[in-house]
């Protein structure tokens, strides 16, 4: 039989929830912009999150929260131009959905209308489940974000991997069937124990798509500038580097730096 992720057209929330229950892995990558997208997407990825990691990778910053709703978007569209069959999901950004749940709807409208992505992402379970309900409600489909939840990183004060003791796992799972009850697509859950991930995985319907949460979740996600070797001084655990861009691009600049100065560059084949 061959792979649903294959058969498929264009991949959709329904396409996603098939190869949950057909067992085939879901891929999913970060993107930014026009060319990453249109890379990531003819290579056959089946997610492009784009992530609010676009304020750390793109813009520079320490944190996620700096990003707006309008830098966002801008993003999520340069994406949907690169992309012919891959899902776009994007992030709410920090401050656009918390504790009000009529500006998370405008805000997602926003992304869904002046973007043309495909469903929106966003961080936490209970406590912003209004939000989620009512962006819902404007049949705007959502994806859930549990564990590591870096909007968060100024309460938690630290990276570590989360839910190890008894009572947050517990707390973590509540909350993975409260997302899927309500009626997201999906969680990704990111820098949690392994065999926590792997019983989420398996008390719920929907997809699960891990960040440093083990094997056994439905599908894994990275930061793409991460996967190509880009960046250079983030190293957790649960990367792997695909490539080391870094190091090629600066000797490509270093040799056309030495061409410019030697005059080799432009020879005559290169010039009219």
């Amino acid at each position: 039989m061959s792979a649903v992720s294959k058969d498929a057209k264009r991949m959709t929330t329904h396409v996603l929830k098939r190869m949950k229950e057909k067992g085939e892995k879901i891929s999913m990558l970060t993107a930014y912009d026009y060319s990453m997208a249109r890379i990531i997407d003819e290579a056959g990825i089946d997610v492009i999150l784009v992530g609010d990691s676009a304020s750390n990778v793109m813009a520079g910053h320490e944190t996620t929260l700096p990003i707006t709703l309008d830098q966002m978007i801008y993003h999520a569209s340069s994406v949907i131009r690169g992309i012919k069959k891959s899902l776009v999901v994007v992030d709410l950004p920090f401050g656009t959905y918390q504790g009000d749940s009529k500006m998370a709807l405008k805000s997602a409208i926003r992304i869904m209308k002046e973007s043309g992505a495909h469903a929106v992402k966003l961080e936490g379970g209970k406590k912003v489940i209004d939000s989620i309900k009512r962006i819902l409600s404007a049949g705007v489909p959502v994806m859930g974000h549990l564990g590591l939840t870096p909007q968060s990183i100024y309460k938690f004060g630290t990276y570590t991997v989360r839910a190890k003791m008894e009572e947050e796992a517990q707390e973590l799972l509540d909350d993975a069937k409260l997302l899927e009850k309500t009626g997201c697509f999906g969680v990704v859950l990111e820098k949690i124990p392994a065999l926590l991930a792997a019983q989420v995985t398996e008390s719920i319907g929907i997809p699960t798509i891990g960040i440093g949460a083990g094997n056994k979740t439905d599908g894994q996600v990275l930061v793409s500038h991460d996967l190509f070797g880009i960046t250079k001084d983030f190293n957790p655990r649960f990367l792997r580097r695909y490539a080391d861009l870094f190091n090629t691009m600066k000797e490509a600049v270093s040799h056309y730096i030495d061409d410019v100065k030697s005059q080799d560059f432009p020879n005559e084949s290169e010039q009219y």
